[in-house]
């Protein structure tokens, strides 16, 4: 089971998830330890949102870069890493807020 699998599941069923994810990659954004909340995805996500997705099968809370003309969604953290592309049906929520 991997550190998502939990908020994923409650996602898909349509409700909201809060978190305090742990790391430093999208530091500037979202410090390790604060509180996200995180809301079932609405498609199209536009670029610059803060996801809960999977690229190649891992899990990630990080940004969108870009987005394909076929609608998939590059996947990068916020120092400029890109962990690459996913489909649609691998972002799972949308981070709506940040707090202490």
């Amino acid at each position: 089971m991997s550190w998502a699998d939990t908020y994923i599941a409650t996602l898909q069923t349509g409700e909201t998830v809060q978190f305090r994810p742990r790391g430093n990659s999208m530091q500037g954004k979202i410090e390790s330890g604060q509180l996200v909340t995180v809301v079932p995805v609405i498609h199209p996500v536009a670029v610059g949102s803060i996801v809960l997705c999977k690229v190649n099968g891992s899990q990630y809370l990080h940004l969108v870069v870009a987005v394909g003309s076929d609608g998939r969604y590059q996947i990068g953290n916020n120092k400029g890493h890109v962990n690459g592309w996913c489909t649609a049906a691998n972002v799972f929520g949308v981070v709506t807020k940040v707090e202490e």
